[in-house]
């Protein structure tokens, strides 16, 4: 019983189903349809639109591809334009090269001819040279050797006189460009630093401002001045001079701290041992102060850069040091511009030319105290601090004691020579004057074949007259560069020394 009402209630389940799903579906039909007719229209119209799209597409790449046929053709047919011009300019070459192939071969044919011409009359002269030659060997009864010597003398005579001619002209023609480069040269330079020199003078006399101020300077029984020497290390003369006291000594810093300490004690008037000890103490502090701003200010003033503070101070010290009356570390400063304006006209080194020039006098501030000269103390104090080595070279070599071994050493003995002879720089001693000239006419008369020998323009030129029967043309020349070689090997003086052979033939003749 159970089982037939499940089935029953199964079947009337699946009969309500069904007619639900029946009646669902004659109510949901027409909508379906309906909208699968949108559907299907919507679908139409979007084909349409693209089918229209691509249409349009089609038609603007085709009016492309048009447009860039149209753009290829004229470019081609420019591009085949050109090719036939540049075909009518190689024909027009090539037509142009054949006819000068054609003249040159004409030429040459001309040439040929000339050639075979001037060939058959070559022969003809050799042949008319061995007659004459044989007609001459007859005449004169010489060999063709013989001949030759005795033409070879002659024209040697001709020749040494020609080639005398020729080197003087030669020597001269150099001589006045070298001159005037260097002139040139030198004058730049010198333009170029155009600074003001001031002589100075390591002034060693004190004014003071009364005869009673001796007296109180040498103080009772001598203490003072005793006190003051021993402190000061230098010599104090109290002369007969009116109003003046003089101080001496070798050392001219040591000078410089006793004339300001002399001068304090002046102005003060308190002198005694003590107050002269501690015047002198600062004096000294003072002026070494003063040496190393002298040193600093120097390589500032000449763009030197990198130096040891040591080798700053030594070159201060020259500030206390002349030379012929010319203050030495103005003139270093005025070398070294003078070198860099020289080695920039000349494309050397300017640091290294500046540098030496600048130091080269480094060892006049020790010298007075330690055995040698002052290019090598100079060159010795440098190396221990390092300063380049070409630096050192120029320094070294400025007076030629050791080989120079670039162009900036001897632009630096260039620049010192222009600053220490140029006019007013320095004062020059009358027996060093006299000496200088008397070595000059000694050296030249040294020489065989010299008549006489003459300085001038005050030790500037030396002209020397030779004997014409012992010394030829040739000769003369050779005797000026003997002679002056001799000159530079053995003499020490600012500036050039120009040497002028002289050598002339007088004929003498009288009319009775």
């Amino acid at each position: 019983m159970p089982a037939e009402i499940i089935i029953g209630l199964l079947i009337g389940l699946a009969v309500g189903v069904s007619v639900a799903l029946t009646i669902a579906w004659l109510v949901l039909r027409p909508r379906v349809e309906k909208e699968h007719e949108a559907f299907r229209a919507d679908l139409a119209q979007q084909r349409q639109q693209s089918e229209d799209e691509v249409l349009a597409m089609t038609a603007a790449a085709q009016e492309e591809l048009r447009s860039l046929r149209q753009e290829t053709e004229k470019v081609i047919e420019r591009r085949y334009a050109d090719l036939a011009r540049a075909e009518e300019r190689i024909d027009r070459r090539q037509a142009s090269q054949d006819k000068q192939a054609n003249k040159l071969e004409a030429r040459e044919q001309i040439l040929n001819k000339r050639q075979s011409r001037l060939d058959r009359q070559q022969n003809e002269l050799d042949e008319i040279e061995a007659a004459r030659t044989e007609e001459l060997q007859r005449i004169a009864n010489l060999t063709v050797d013989e001949a030759r010597q005795q033409l070879l003398k002659a024209v040697e005579v001709e020749a040494r006189a020609d080639m005398a001619r020729t080197m003087r002209e030669i020597e001269d023609r150099a001589k006045e460009t070298a001159e005037a480069k260097a002139r040139e040269l030198i004058a730049l330079a010198i333009q170029r630093v155009a600074s003001d020199h001031v002589s100075e003078v390591t002034v060693s006399v004190v004014p003071i401002p009364s005869e009673e101020m001796k007296g109180r300077i040498i103080g009772r029984s001598g203490r003072n001045i005793r006190a003051f020497e021993q402190a000061a290390g230098v010599d104090i003369v109290v002369d007969d001079t009116p109003e003046a006291v003089t101080i001496s000594s070798f050392d001219p810093v040591r000078r410089e701290v006793a004339r300001r300490a002399l001068e304090k004690l002046v102005v003060d008037g308190r002198i005694h041992p003590a107050r002269i000890e501690k015047l002198i103490s600062d004096m000294r502090d003072e002026v070494e102060k003063s040496i190393k701003e002298a040193g600093e200010q120097a390589a500032y003033e000449a763009n030197v850069h990198g130096l040891h503070p040591e080798v700053l101070r030594m070159l201060g010290r020259l500030k206390y040091r002349t030379s012929y009356g010319q203050n030495q570390l103005h003139h270093a400063v005025e070398a070294s511009k003078i070198a860099a304006a020289l080695a920039a006209e000349l494309g050397a080194n300017v640091n290294v030319a500046k540098m030496g020039a600048l130091l080269h006098d480094l060892g006049k501030a020790m010298d007075h105290e330690q055995e040698g000269t002052h290019a090598m103390l100079g060159a010795e104090y440098a190396r221990r601090f390092n300063v380049p080595e070409p630096v050192l070279n120029a320094i070294a070599s400025h007076h030629h004691e050791v080989d120079q071994e670039s162009v900036e050493s001897i632009l630096v003995e260039a620049a010192d020579a222009i600053s220490g002879a140029r006019p007013g720089a320095r004062r020059e001693s009358l027996e060093n004057y006299i000496k200088r000239v008397r070595t000059l006419e000694e050296i030249a008369t040294s020489f065989d074949g010299v008549e006489s020998a003459y300085a001038l323009q005050a030790g500037r030129e030396i002209r020397i007259l030779v004997k014409p029967g012992a010394i030829d043309d040739l000769g003369a020349m050779r005797l000026s560069k003997q002679i002056a070689k001799s000159i530079e090997d053995s003499m020490q003086y600012p500036g050039q020394i120009q040497v002028t052979v002289i050598r002339e033939t007088r004929a003498v003749g009288f009319a009775k």
